[in-house]
């Protein structure tokens, strides 16, 4: 089985580019938070490429932008080609099958909301 997931911030403005076949696409990548941090206390992150298609990369690049905290998902695929030097280039990304934005534009471009607690333990069934 294939599959990786993460919660990152994209790292970078977004750009739809399109094939010659007329196929949206979008390349970004993604800063994942270690659970640790090094010995300067700094936080660590590792940065992974991402690669997203069709309806899924005009939706990422709709409703997110540098910055933003998405959950990615999809498969592993590894590539090569021969560089203008003669050696071989490899790359490692993740082809999306499915990303949730976990900021809602509102979140960047206002305050949050302030909420009133509910008192519901009443009403639940367990």
């Amino acid at each position: 089985m294939n599959r990786s997931e993460m919660i990152g911030r994209i790292t970078k403005d977004l750009e739809l580019e399109t094939t010659n076949s007329g196929t949206s696409v979008v390349k970004f990548s993604l800063a994942v938070d270690r659970k640790y941090r090094g010995s300067d206390g700094n936080k660590i992150a590792d940065f992974f490429n991402i690669v997203a298609w069709h309806r899924l990369a005009e939706n990422i690049c709709k409703f997110c932008k540098k910055g933003s905290k998405v959950f990615v998902a999809g498969e592993l695929q590894n590539r090569s080609w021969d560089k203008q030097d003669g050696t071989k280039g490899y790359i490692t990304e993740i082809i999306a099958s499915e990303c949730e934005f976990l900021d809602s534009r509102a979140e960047s471009t206002q305050a949050p909301a302030e909420f009133e607690p509910i008192d519901d333990n009443d009403e639940l069934p367990f």
